[in-house]
C-alpha cells in the first residue's frame, strides 16, 4: 500500500529548511567577524587566506542569479540570501586587500575583478537563451560548480591544519555555520525537487562534518599536550 505526501507537506518542509539555512547562513557570514578583527588589530593577514571569501563571493553572486525568477521558480530564499551574503564578502575582502601585502594585494584585486568579470558574462549569456528551461540548466550547472568549489575552497585550511597540527587557522563557528547552511540546504533542495541546490549541498555537508572532525580531533590533541607534565633531565 503506499502512501502520498501532500504537496503542502512538501511546501512546508521546504520553507522550514530554506529559512533554517537563512538563519544559519547569517552565522556563516558573521561568522569571519573575529579573524577580521585580529587582521584590523594587528595590520596584517597573516597566514590567513582570502580565496575562500572570493569562492564565497562568486557563488553568492551566481546563486543570487540562479535564484531570480528570471532563471528558476520559487527559490526565492535562495535569492535573498545570497544577495545579502555577497555584501558581506565584499566588505570582506575589502578589508582583506586593506591589510594584506603588496602580492597578495595584486592577486585578491585580479581575482575580484575576475569574479565581476565573469559574473557580467554570466548574466549577460544567460539572457541569450530564449529557452527558459535551456537557462535554467546553464545557470543551474554554473551555480552547482561555483557551491562545490566554495565548499571545496577550505581544503587548503584543511591541508594547512594537517601540516601544522594547529586549528589556529580554522575558525571553529566558520566550520560549524558552513555545516548547519549545507545541511539546511541540502533539505531545501530535496523537498524542492531541485538537484541544482541539494547536490552541492550535499557535498558541502560532508566536507563540513570532516572540518569540524579535524577541529575537535586536533583540538583535543592539543589540550591533550598542554596538560602533559614537563620532562625535567637532572644531570
Amino acid at each position: 500500500m503506499f502512501f502520498s505526501i501532500p504537496d503542502g507537506t512538501f511546501t512546508i518542509c521546504r520553507d522550514a529548511a530554506g529559512i533554517a539555512g537563512n538563519i544559519f547562513a547569517f552565522g556563516l557570514f558573521i561568522s569571519p567577524i573575529p579573524t577580521f578583527k585580529r587582521i584590523i588589530r594587528n595590520q596584517s593577514t597573516e597566514n590567513f587566506s582570502g580565496l575562500p571569501y572570493v569562492y564565497a563571493l562568486l557563488n553568492c553572486l551566481i546563486c543570487t542569479w540562479y535564484g531570480t525568477p528570471l532563471i528558476s521558480f520559487d527559490n526565492l530564499l535562495v535569492m535573498t540570501v545570497n544577495s545579502i551574503g555577497a555584501v558581506f564578502q565584499i566588505t570582506y575582502i575589502i578589508i582583506f586587500i586593506v591589510h594584506a601585502d603588496r602580492e597578495k594585494k595584486i592577486r585578491m584585486l585580479g581575482l575580484l575583478l575576475a569574479v565581476f568579470g565573469l559574473m557580467a558574462i554570466v548574466v549577460g549569456g544567460s539572457l541569450q537563451i530564449a529557452d527558459r528551461g535551456t537557462r535554467w540548466v546553464f545557470v543551474g550547472l554554473l551555480s552547482c560548480a561555483s557551491l562545490i568549489s566554495m565548499f571545496a575552497s577550505p581544503l587548503f585550511i584543511i591541508n594547512l591544519v594537517i601540516r601544522t597540527k594547529s586549528v589556529e587557522f580554522m575558525p571553529f563557528y566558520l566550520s560549524l555555520s558552513t555545516f548547519l547552511m549545507s545541511t539546511s540546504f541540502f533539505l531545501y533542495g530535496v523537498f524542492n525537487f531541485d538537484a541544482f541546490i541539494y547536490v552541492p549541498n550535499g557535498i558541502g555537508t560532508i566536507l563540513g562534518i570532516l572540518q569540524l572532525a579535524l577541529y575537535f580531533h586536533y583540538k583535543t590533541k592539543s589540550a591533550e599536550e598542554s596538560r602533559e607534565p614537563l620532562m625535567v633531565s637532572h644531570a
